[in-house]
């Protein structure tokens, strides 16, 4: 488990003080590069980091399949991890062009891209799936039991591809939520399995970011248990991607 015990003063209301130890999230640095080309520094859990090298790739439209990574390697610093992926030469040219537009590395992927079209761009357009609403509700009654590392600690995200029954079947967990999603969708990508007329569950707020992850994962519905933003609900609605947020265990919003 990515977690470290370390000591605390637990202080009470009425002043007393007990010394305690308690677990905490790891947090480390991610330098990815691409082919040898530095691409961007994430902070995230160091756990499952090839499954975020893949989920990242797919995010950051640098590969279309699995098949288009030909090696994702660790390599341990005092500074933090080097994460190497190795791309196929069809795709070896999308970094060139992607690097040109980035300035400055960040765990969204926007910070430094220089234009607006760079930004927002054209979405595809995801095949929709008839799922009850009925299939949230027990995904979220059943999320808690899939969570080892926020039980203990407290300070991490879940993504969790569920069943179209509500079964988390695969949940991926980090300090980051985009690492956490991407981490699924990277785990998702390795094993060749899709949807299969599921949804993702994410312990986060809805941002635009997260919604285009989804779409570019063929995702048919994100469900997310804090709220959107204007622009997560207008490119949602672009690529046809059903969205259920401020999902709690008594109501769930779905935007008209």
């Amino acid at each position: 488990m990515s977690a470290s015990q370390l000591p605390f003063s637990r202080i009470a209301a009425d002043g007393a003080s007990t010394p305690i130890d308690r677990a905490i999230a790891e947090e480390t640095p991610i330098a990815i590069e691409c082919n040898g080309i530095g691409y961007a520094v994430l902070m995230a859990t160091p756990a499952d980091l090839p499954d975020l090298a893949y989920g990242f790739a797919l995010a950051e439209r640098l590969i279309d399949r699995a098949d288009d990574v030909l090696d994702v390697d660790e390599h341990a610093t005092d500074a933090g991890i080097v994460l190497r992926i190795t791309l196929a030469e069809r795709v070896a040219m999308r970094i060139v062009d992607r690097v040109r537009h980035r300035v400055s590395e960040s765990a969204c992927g926007l910070c430094g891209i220089e234009n607006l079209e760079q930004a927002l761009r054209p979405l595809p357009r995801v095949e929709p799936a008839d799922i009850d609403d009925t299939a949230i509700f027990a995904a979220l009654a059943l999320l808690d039991q899939h969570q080892p590392l926020h039980h203990a600690t407290g300070a991490v995200h879940a993504a969790a591809a569920c069943t179209a029954d509500g079964e988390p079947w695969l949940v991926r967990e980090d300090v980051g939520r985009h690492n956490a999603f991407e981490k699924l969708i990277g785990a998702m990508l390795r094993a060749g399995a899709d949807w299969d007329r599921g949804f993702a569950l994410l312990t986060s707020r809805c941002s635009y970011e997260l919604v285009e992850k989804a779409v570019l994962a063929g995702c048919p519905l994100l469900a997310t248990i804090s709220a959107p933003t204007t622009l997560a609900i207008a490119r949602a609605a672009q690529a046809g991607l059903a969205l259920r947020v401020l999902a709690r265990r008594d109501a769930v919003l779905a935007p008209r």
